[in-house]
């Protein structure tokens, strides 16, 4: 009995060895199989990436991953088009689903959450050189397939008859100096993978999706691609920084004309519609600085597009009204007569004319500081401190003022109509009583110039999530009357706030001649403080001193202009490059015409929309806020 038991346990153990051995080559076999089949995807994606050398491209491959000494980068590839971090595929029977991926019936979704962080460490450390997140992409190449498109935890996934478009498509965003930079950054970032080495002969790399000829196209298709421009890609290494910088509630972003504030905060508008779920709204007071913008996001950003609304603040309000059936009537030149009409009944020869006999004094102070601020009793108004204005207003001043407001309203109301801060008012009521879903963050530009209201209204959209209130401001630049703190919004940015110092547009010529023209002016900050214009501004270059003409004819003054403006464009300026600024609509309009009769090509500032163009631009100082020019002629400037 003791031998047959032996004999048995034997065989089962010979035989235990034998599956377990037979598993062992299977699972080697398929192991091969994968392998083999993975370099050969690599080979074919080498070969279809090698011409790209010939045209300024850099293609690093077989690297290390960050801070490790096995995981393996396929690719990285640095150029015109930015960086981009290519991983080969050879997966079969693959498809996208509502954001989810599949292999055959299998959700292999997860697999990508690694690429999706080597995504974001790159980005991270590329931003110390100045390279803007958006320029820094991973993308899942699946060799063999075709008709594939998505995005999963950042990585974008593409088949491989549509790469050379992903890869080319977006046009020359770097130089040739920028290209080197990210090509030294990108060689330390993803060190070469001594170590690897191939254990099996590469496999033919069979007929190519995609031909030589292809690649050839797709090579003068990207030369030809309009440059972009150089900000829209390298930022200061600090303006990076900021742009990828996460805030856990609402944030502030202060500084001085000429520090990049609205540069910083159109990539952080791209960083952050690809970063987190949701739409983000960039707005402003100025209409057409979010058209402008728009402009530059599709050329920026083309990726994000669809998740980035650009509106107008009152342009927001109004859709956001009629989309819920409120109905609303906007009529500017309307609501200005109804104002005129109450004005001649109860204040014309009254006290308020004693004081100031401008009207437009009055509308703002019922516009932008009763109704900006959303005063409903005269008790409040009484005992409110009107910061920033210049009248001293007694309390029989201040009846007359509320008696002013009430006629006025009675005139809209009967003309059936409403004004802009009626409008303001409506939308935070419906926000507050019924939140609108879908936005993650707001972007506020030029945030000194929104009224309280306006503050809480797009508070009301985000509320205090992570990164859901951005504002973008310089207290000094305020040049509507509002007098608030970020307090009385119930905004809180504490240990949020950050101030950029260094000024990358102005010269230190004109920094010092702006500053001359402001020694001794405080201006009240919407945190609370008493601010003087800022001295810790860090000009970055030197240039011409700013000219002053003084002239003693109307007619002399726009010969002098025409005059300036074709020597600067003699000089090889383009027109595009140029703005002539006034303080008033109705002196923009008579320089226009002045450039017309001198056959000299030139845009209303009202109508441009960011699309590059050779013609001068002319308009107000108000309506040239946030935009970007090399020469800048302020005209009819008082003396």
């Amino acid at each position: 009995m003791p031998a047959t038991h032996s004999a048995a346990d034997e065989a089962a153990r010979y035989k235990l060895e034998a599956e377990q051995s037979h598993f062992i080559i299977a699972t080697a076999w398929r192991m091969h199989r994968q392998y083999a089949a993975a370099a050969d995807t690599e080979a074919r994606l080498g070969l279809m990436l090698g011409p790209l050398e010939q045209q300024g491209f850099r293609v690093l491959s077989d690297r290390l991953w960050p801070r490790s000494t096995r995981a393996n980068v396929d690719f990285v590839l640095v150029g015109p088009t930015g960086v981009i971090i290519v991983d080969a595929k050879s997966w079969v029977d693959v498809s996208i689903v509502d954001d989810r991926v599949f292999q055959c019936n299998d959700d292999v979704t997860d697999r990508f959450a690694n690429l999706g962080s080597l995504a974001e460490a790159a980005q991270k450390q590329l931003a110390e050189i100045g390279m803007a997140p958006g320029e820094v992409r991973v993308v899942a190449v699946f060799m063999g397939e075709r008709n594939l498109r998505g995005r999963v935890a950042g990585v974008d996934l593409i088949s491989e008859d549509a790469a050379l478009d992903y890869l080319l498509n977006r046009g020359a965003r770097l130089r040739q100096a920028q290209v080197d930079a990210a090509v030294a950054a990108a060689e330390v970032l993803f060190p070469v993978h001594h170590i690897r080495e191939r254990a099996i002969e590469l496999a033919s790399p069979g007929e190519l999706i995609i031909t030589v000829d292809d690649i050839e196209k797709a090579l003068e298709t990207s030369i030809l691609a309009a440059p972009i421009d150089d900000w829209m890609a390298f930022l200061h290494p600090d303006q990076a920084r900021l742009v990828r910088r996460s805030f856990n509630g609402p944030s502030r972003i202060r500084g001085a004309a000429g520090t990049g504030k609205t540069i910083v905060g159109l990539h952080r508008a791209a960083h952050l519609a690809r970063s987190q779920p949701g739409k983000v709204l960039v707005t402003s007071l100025m209409r057409t600085l979010p058209v402008v913008l728009s402009s530059k996001l599709e050329r920026m950003a083309p990726d994000v597009v669809d998740r980035v609304e650009f509106a107008g603040i009152y342009a927001f309000a109004e859709q956001l009204l009629t989309d819920r059936g409120l109905r609303v009537n906007v009529d500017g030149s309307q609501a200005d007569t109804a104002f005129d009409r109450a004005w001649e009944r109860v204040a014309a020869g009254g006290i308020l004319d004693r004081i100031d006999p401008l009207r437009d004094y009055w509308k703002d102070e019922i516009r932008s500081v009763i109704k900006g601020r959303g005063l409903a009793h005269y008790a409040e108004y009484a005992r409110l401190v009107r910061v920033g204005r210049r009248r001293a207003l007694s309390a029989k001043a201040r009846r007359a003022v509320w008696a002013l407001r009430g006629e006025y309203d009675l005139e809209l109301r009967e003309r059936g109509l409403h004004d802009s801060a009626d409008l303001i008012l409506m939308a935070e009521t419906s926000l507050r009583a019924e939140p609108l879903t879908g936005y993650s963050s707001v972007i506020a530009d030029e945030a000194q110039d929104l009224t309280l209201a306006m503050i809480r209204m797009l508070h009301a959209l985000v509320g205090d999530a992570p990164n859901g209130l951005n504002l973008i401001d310089d207290g000094q630049q305020n040049i509507y009357p509002g007098g608030y703190t970020l307090g009385e919004a119930n905004v809180s940015i504490a240990g949020r706030g950050v101030i950029m110092t260094r000024n990358f547009r102005n010269t230190v010529e004109i920094s010092d001649f702006a500053s001359s023209l402001v020694i001794g002016d405080h201006f009240e900050d919407i945190e609370g403080a008493d601010w003087v214009p800022d001295e810790t501004l860090e000009p970055t270059r030197h240039g011409a001193r700013p000219r002053v003409s003084r002239f003693t004819s109307r007619s002399g003054h726009e010969r002098s202009i025409v005059a300036h403006l074709h020597s600067l464009l003699a000089a090889g300026i383009s027109g595009g490059d140029i703005a002539v600024l006034t303080q008033t609509s109705l002196a923009a309009n008579e320089v226009m015409l002045a450039l017309s009769n001198a056959d000299i090509p030139a845009m209303d500032l009202r109508n441009h929309d960011g699309r590059a163009s050779d013609t001068v631009k002319v308009g107000t100082i108000k309506r040239a806020k946030g935009l970007e020019f090399k020469q800048v002629l302020v005209v009819r400037a008082p003396a």
